[in-house]
């Protein structure tokens, strides 16, 4: 299965988990994050528009400059809306892009699959935060963060293959959102978006001009 089925059904997931605090504060911190939850929406949403634009232009040597923002005053139903339209946004312009389409990150010159599997990842770990600080239940499918490890972090099968979890709680081991007993905490760590099939440049060249949000 393609990233991009499993970023549409990652946003309709977080999406409708964070539907369920509509009525609730989104001042609040996002879990262990710093960020409040209005300004953490606002985060995820501007990653997934900017990841569309890399692409939309084949961005191959920096960032496009530009800015998205949720609308002041917006209520939590606005707030959900920006995040979802941002992660439908990206999956369109991932469908649509031509064969070959490569776009820059940081991290390697990504194809539509691997910007796909970013929003994944961006979507699955930030949603938790909301989630928590929120108070809202949140088990996102065993099997779509199979598939997004699967492919964003080949370059870690084999730790993967013998961490004996599941793969929700090896997606946020990977990361470095939790640790296990036994294994070395994950920091600093990377997605891999780039096509499997070549060899990755986890640094490419030219280095960017920081992002500025």
């Amino acid at each position: 299965m393609a990233m991009v089925d499993e970023l549409d059904s990652v946003v309709s997931y977080v999406a409708e988990v964070l539907s369920g605090a509509v009525d609730g504060d989104w001042s609040v911190p996002a879990g262990d994050l710093e960020w409040s939850c209005a300004f953490t929406v606002e985060h995820v949403g501007q990653a997934l528009l900017h990841w569309s634009t890399q692409l939309a232009v084949n961005a191959e040597t920096g960032y496009v400059r530009w800015r998205s923002q949720v609308q002041n005053g917006a209520p939590p139903a606005g707030m959900i809306d920006f995040l979802e339209a941002a992660g439908r946004i990206l999956g369109l312009v991932v469908q649509a892009a031509p064969a070959g389409t490569r776009a820059f990150h940081p991290w390697g010159i990504a194809d539509p699959d691997g910007f796909a599997g970013m929003g994944c990842v961006e979507l699955l770990l930030h949603g938790k935060d909301l989630a928590d600080g929120l108070a809202l239940r949140y088990e996102p499918s065993a099997e779509v963060c199979l598939r997004v490890l699967t492919r964003m972090f080949a370059h870690r099968s084999d730790e993967l293959a013998d961490l004996g979890a599941d793969s929700w709680t090896a997606l946020q081991w990977v990361t470095g959102r939790v640790d296990l007993p036994g294994r070395p905490s994950v920091q600093p760590w990377k997605w891999r978006a780039t096509p499997l099939d070549e060899v990755w440049n986890p640094t490419p060249e030219p280095a960017p001009m920081r992002f500025m949000v």
